[in-house]
């Protein structure tokens, strides 16, 4: 390979990690900016009037927090490994689905009765749980691509911590 493509293939590497590590960093700034506004609905938990209200906020907001870190350790994952891997944002999808289901039954809890707010808001209930029945059948077929033998790389599932790893073929061999 010409050192000029080598250079400017090393460039784009760079370029790229930096951006990464920005939107890791907006991520985090995002992530602990939403538990501190979940953190300031606590005193509202105890008061008689607006609890219920204050209860669901918090969990949305509890919710996004979750939604936001899963997102950062997809990110990491992707710097880690130098690759997008599709079923972190699959679990981000069904997280956020489900967060949407909490809030909506909530709501609609509110509106039993009214008529078509309610029937609207079972119909997004519905969608949505179709909609993590799919990504869940989607992770689930993920994985057991991954398990196949013969396919993609020789190290498995990525893990973070570096458990799990395989020992290599001579390792695997006994001597007799």
């Amino acid at each position: 390979m010409p050192p000029l493509v080598r250079a400017g293939n090393r460039a784009l590497e760079v370029a790229e990690g930096v951006v990464y590590i920005g939107i890791a960093a907006f991520l985090l700034v995002l992530a602990i900016g939403a538990f501190v506004m979940a953190a300031r609905q606590v005193p509202a938990l105890f008061s008689e009037s607006d609890a219920a209200k204050a209860a669901l906020e918090m969990l949305d907001t509890l919710l996004l927090v979750f939604i936001v870190v899963e997102l950062l350790f997809a990110v990491r994952i992707t710097i880690a490994r130098r690759e997008l891997i599709a079923e972190p944002f699959l679990l981000v999808g069904i997280i956020a689905s489900i967060k949407e289901i909490v809030v909506l039954s909530v709501k609609a809890a509110d509106e039993i009765g009214t008529g078509t707010p309610f029937s609207d808001a079972m119909w997004e209930v519905a969608v949505l749980g179709v909609l993590v029945l799919l990504l869940g059948a989607t992770a689930l077929l993920l994985r057991r691509k991954e398990r196949e033998p013969g396919e993609g790389d020789d190290q498995g599932p990525f893990r973070p911590d570096g458990a799990g790893d395989r020992p290599s073929a001579q390792a695997q061999t006994m001597p007799e």
